[in-house]
């Protein structure tokens, strides 16, 4: 039986909620009068996790908002809905940005709020089964071909930290770390790489870095330049391979990441990330491609 956690401070605005919910559903619907008690429910382990929480954001002792950030924080899989009333809209943008799934005003709870909980509960399954079979694919090797738009390297990072978590490969901080040295390797081969933006620039005018990092993307031959990334992510951990179409450069000229006189300059911070969370960091003889590999506890990838 699906179970809904209904939260809020307002014991009419939950029985209204409960009865359009509970009309011709079936669902099991629960309550909590804020979001600390509301926590403490989904804590629980004597008790089933709701399927879908549905919370008011303005509450004593814990708001919607932070409300939604633990649950993400813990229980990334469980969808919130949010009741939004006037007043709340700038909490409940906050809300949406921080991972609650979705909305629905307080005074359109009677034409909306069960079909959108519906549709949540869809994406929110065909998610659980899909996480679920993932924990059962043995080993992913893929190839990406990227343009320097960094919105897209990101988004190819935040993709590949969703694999991982869902093939429960890597602790959490190291998923996280690995995720940092990706996107560190991932920017090197846009800006100074296949754009050929030197990071002392950054050090001396930081806008005009990327200023001219803009101008480029625009301008033959760095804007045809394309990045190339080999992904190889098993029980052992993981490998990435990162390649750009720049000239390349002599890793050994950059400045000791590791020295303290230099820890405060952009100039190989990248370097010192990537080379401080993965356990590899190789750079082929042009300088135009690195390779970082992260081994799991104890194990060993070939």
């Amino acid at each position: 039986m699906v179970k809904i956690l209904v939260v809020d401070d307002s014991v009419m605005d939950q029985k209204i909620a409960a009865g359009l919910l509970q009309r011709d559903t079936g669902w099991e619907v629960e309550f909590a009068a804020d979001g600390r008690i509301a926590w403490q429910r989904v804590q629980d382990q004597n008790k089933q996790l709701p399927d879908v929480i549905v919370t008011d954001l303005q509450m004593p002792e814990m708001n919607g908002l932070d409300l939604v950030r633990e649950v993400q924080r813990e229980f990334p899989l469980v969808p919130v809905i949010l009741m939004t009333a006037q007043g709340s809209e700038t909490i409940a943008v906050e809300a949406l940005q921080q991972g609650a799934s979705s909305y629905v005003p307080k005074s359109k709870l009677a034409s909306m709020l069960t079909a959108t909980v519906q549709q949540v509960l869809s994406l929110a399954g065909e998610r659980r089964s899909k996480r679920a079979l993932l924990r059962y694919m043995n080993c992913m090797d893929c190839e990406f071909v990227l343009s320097n738009d960094t919105a897209m390297l990101t988004s190819l990072v935040s993709y590949l930290q969703g694999i991982l978590r869902d093939m429960d490969v890597l602790s959490e901080n190291d998923r996280l770390r690995t995720g940092v040295a990706l996107e560190e390797a991932l920017l090197n081969a846009a800006y100074h790489g296949n754009l050929e933006v030197s990071s002392e620039l950054r050090e001396i005018d930081h806008m005009q870095f990327y200023d001219l990092a803009r101008q480029r993307a625009h301008s033959a031959p760095y804007m045809d330049r394309r990045i190339f990334i080999k992904v190889k992510i098993d029980a052992g951990g993981l490998q990435y391979v990162v390649r750009d179409e720049g000239p390349g450069f002599d890793p050994r000229t950059l400045p000791d990441p590791t020295d303290p006189a230099n820890i405060e300059r952009p100039c190989g911070r990248g370097l010192l990330l990537m080379r401080t969370f993965m356990d590899e960091v190789t750079y082929n003889d042009r300088g135009n491609e690195v390779t970082m590999l992260k081994r799991c506890a104890r194990t060993t990838m070939a």
